[in-house]
């Protein structure tokens, strides 16, 4: 089957994946991962780490300056690492990206040209923590492996199914339509491949399967699927819409931005960088924006700011349920999802209308894996799944290679 390299950047942090993946599997978790790498923190002294199945193989500390220094790296280790067993790079058929903002362009997976590269680069702007590093990831494979094919996923694909009553913004309708501002929703590997993963352990056809995903990180989304298609999700025509985030504000009373650029005499870029980089679980608790440190504090910010983050949660996933009318499953994924039971707890808390019935030991006890958190009795099905971005990454381009 063709060996894929799978390069998944975020904000400030890079993941890689070699998978193993045929274009004739049905879905993403029918993939072979062989081996992943990450760096996290890029712009700061860090580390470059290789796993395979969770142990550490390679182990490389630098100052991974930004995103280009952090590709060279990767592709440097996945060449010299010392174990005889695994793939080099030399056995790579094909690099798959993610890209964040595709805008309304793409419905699927394509192969990268320049026509790809120009519509990428106008929707930077949407998308200015994400978009660019996904260029400069292919602008170091094409010098450093130019006979090396790419192609790339974007993560507003899934959400091309939105009917006009979730994508349409209530704003004048010509306005809209000349700037082409709409909701596009993100996260869409995550979400797909959450949604295909609970049909292949249900044993329920994604065609009739009808759930809410909860994509929980640092950046965070909430998806309604209906009959295996998204039809509403809680980003919108960027990615700081929609839920409370590790340092995004997400949806507030966009009055509150215009009234701090008047009160602070901020430009509008100080502003949104307010509401993008200052505000979410950092922004209330004012230490970190990572759940796994406020979980160890008893000062009251700490506390507040995991019950605002499920709070928020709660809101969307009654919303969507509503929506849906009809739902067989909560699905719980993405670090703070998988390894946070309390905001699961809070979460969950508000489902008892719909027949919910929590099992609190399960809950407090599963931090890793596919899994049910549910009691058995309960009508409506909680799951946490690991999405896998990246074998969903693999699956979604190596189909581009046959067309």
């Amino acid at each position: 089957m063709p060996l894929v390299l799978a390069l998944n950047p975020g904000s400030n942090s890079l993941k890689f994946d070699l998978v193993d993946v045929s274009p004739d599997q049905t879905r993403a978790a029918d993939a072979r991962k062989i081996l992943s790498g990450a760096v996290d923190d890029i712009g700061k002294p860090t580390r470059l780490l290789l796993t395979r199945e969770g142990n550490a193989i390679s182990e490389k500390e630098g100052d991974f300056s930004d995103f280009s220094a952090a590709t060279e790296r990767a592709i440097e280790a996945l060449r010299d690492h010392p174990d005889p067993n695994l793939p080099h790079f030399s056995d790579i058929h094909l690099a798959a990206v993610r890209v964040v903002h595709g805008g309304d362009s793409f419905k699927a997976a394509v192969r990268f040209s320049n026509h790809v590269r120009t519509e990428i680069e106008r929707r930077e702007p949407l998308a200015p923590l994400h978009n660019a590093n996904s260029l400069r990831i292919i602008d170091v494979l094409a010098s450093l492996a130019p006979n090396l094919p790419v192609a790339v996923a974007f993560d507003t694909a899934f959400h091309h199914t939105l009917p006009e009553v979730a994508w349409r913004y209530p704003i004048p309708r010509d306005l809209a339509d000349q700037h082409n501002i709409r909701r596009f929703g993100f996260h869409g590997l995550s979400h797909r491949y959450m949604l295909e993963r609970y049909s292949q352990l249900a044993s329920r056809p994604v065609a009739e399967s009808s759930i809410v995903t909860l994509h929980l990180e640092s950046g965070s989304s909430a998806c309604a699927i209906r009959n295996g298609q998204s039809v509403d999700t809680s980003m919108g025509f960027t990615p700081l819409e929609g839920l409370m985030m590790g340092t995004r504000s997400g949806s507030i009373d966009p009055a509150i931005l215009p009234f701090l650029m008047r009160e602070l005499h901020l430009s509008a870029d100080d502003a949104l960088e307010i509401l993008e980089k200052k505000s979410g679980l950092l922004g209330i608790s004012g230490v970190s924006l990572d759940t796994r440190i406020l979980r160890k504090r008893e000062d009251a910010p700490s506390k507040l700011a995991i019950e605002i983050f499920a709070y928020h949660v709660r809101h969307f996933v009654g919303a969507y349920l509503a929506i849906l009318g009809q739902a067989e499953a909560v699905v719980f994924g993405g670090g703070i999802g998988e390894n946070t039971p309390e905001v699961r707890t809070h979460v969950c808390a508000g489902l008892g209308g719909w027949g919910f019935r929590i099992d609190e030991q399960k809950n407090e006890t599963t931090c890793a894996g596919d899994t049910t958190i549910h009691h058995p009795e309960s009508r409506l099905a909680a799951w946490v799944i690991h999405p896998e971005e990246g074998m969903q990454l693999a699956h979604e381009c190596v189909k581009t290679q046959s067309h």
